[in-house]
């Protein structure tokens, strides 16, 4: 990768993640506080940017492996401008409908892991992927993963200077002004007929745990800022500068991904890193103490991202080159799908005054993910450093 091609493509990311971290904070009080609508609807509204994200992103990424990687980035770059400026005028809830499912608004990852704008996330990693060498690509994953986080929480604290309705445009310029910068990225299009997938089952094993996680995002993750709206009252600007903290710590945790994948491996980074944070979330709704609250909301999202480029740099190392873009799309569809039943779940026992549940639920699901991890894995992670770029390599029986 070269330095230009690291300029662009992080300005690009940048303005996607300023713009997400200010949607991110103004979309649930948008909902719950200035329309008046339930926890409810703001499920259903996370339900329809979680579904209609597995989709597009689904698209993006055949559109990426078939009509060419920067055509489909261009698509991506897109819907989230366009979805926040029809927020900006209307606030009628078919319209919050149309621009959560455009926008991705499903809220199921933190400001370094995706979220808002999600359907972008995919085609992203696999221009990453191929113009990155083995050798540096859990590193460049977890540079641009800071980058995108660190401007993200930055977004996140900038939404305390526009009100509500404000913000939106001022995410739909943001968003906007880094489209022109991916006709500058010299990544080579590999479009190409296409063709069934060769490394299918790898891609079902990566989809199942992609499943289990994706469930057990969508039932914390959208819902960790409606908790302390509903539960401790906090205002919204005090909510922008924790969630700021927060995206900026996870930021930074990203950064930790090259030292994991050499001393623990893939699996084993996963496991301790998921399974501290799902010890952390337990605790939360049963100690209701707002300064412990508080600390687990900022630290669980950097244990929940820091092995995230690791997971990614091992997904692409066992697929082919021209299969990537279908590959992590497919990995996105499994978690997006299966966060959607998580959300409208959550939705329900929030709106019924069940807060605890959904954690514990997110334990029981967690452990099970794990478990599968290795499951399917532990085989993984001698001599991948070896091959060379885009040689696929099966995975290990457990």
């Amino acid at each position: 990768m070269t330095r230009k091609d690291f300029v662009f493509l992080t300005l690009f990311r940048m303005t996607r993640s300023v713009a997400a971290g200010m949607i991110m904070i103004v979309f649930p009080y948008l909902v719950l506080q200035r329309l008046h609508f339930g926890p409810l609807t703001l499920g259903l509204l996370y339900v329809v940017g979680a579904i209609a994200t597995a989709g597009l992103g689904l698209l993006i990424g055949l559109l990426g492996d078939v009509w060419g990687r920067k055509k489909a980035l261009f698509v991506a770059g897109l819907l989230m401008p366009f979805s926040s400026l029809l927020i900006f005028l209307s606030g009628h809830l078919v319209v919050l409908m149309l621009a959560s499912a455009l926008g991705g608004f499903s809220a199921t990852g933190s400001l370094a892991g995706g979220g808002v704008g999600g359907a972008a996330a995919p085609i992203q990693s696999a221009v990453i992927a191929d113009m990155a060498l083995r050798e540096k690509r859990t590193f460049y994953f977890s540079a641009f993963s800071f980058l995108s986080g660190i401007f993200g929480a930055v977004g996140a604290l900038a939404a305390r200077l526009f009100d509500v309705h404000t913000a939106f445009l001022v995410a739909t310029l943001i968003s906007a002004a880094g489209i022109p910068l991916i006709f500058w990225l010299s990544v080579e299009d590999v479009g190409g007929k296409l063709t069934r997938l060769r490394s299918r089952v790898v891609v079902g094993k990566f989809s199942l745990t992609g499943l289990l996680n994706g469930f057990s995002s969508g039932l914390i993750v959208p819902f960790l800022i409606p908790f302390f709206v509903l539960v401790y009252s906090l205002p919204k600007s005090s909510m922008a500068v924790y969630g700021f903290i927060s995206g900026g710590l996870a930021s930074v945790a990203l950064l930790t991904a090259p030292a994991l994948e050499r001393r623990l491996g893939f699996v084993k980074s996963i496991a301790w890193t998921r399974g501290v944070g799902t010890v952390l979330l337990v605790l939360m709704p049963l100690v209701r103490w707002l300064p412990l609250s508080l600390f687990i909301y900022i630290l669980t999202p950097s244990l929940r991202v820091a092995a995230v480029p690791v997971q990614q740099a091992a997904l692409v190392d066992m697929v082919d080159r021209d299969e990537r873009g279908r590959a992590l799309a497919a990995n996105q569809v499994a978690r997006l799908s299966a966060s959607s039943a998580g959300i409208a779940l959550t939705g329900w026992l929030f709106d019924a005054a069940e807060i605890a549940l959904p954690f514990f639920a997110y334990a029981a699901v967690m452990v099970s993910n794990i478990y599968l991890y290795f499951r399917f894995f532990s085989g993984w992670g001698a001599g991948t450093a070896s091959r060379a770029p885009g040689e696929a390599q099966p995975v290990r029986k457990a």
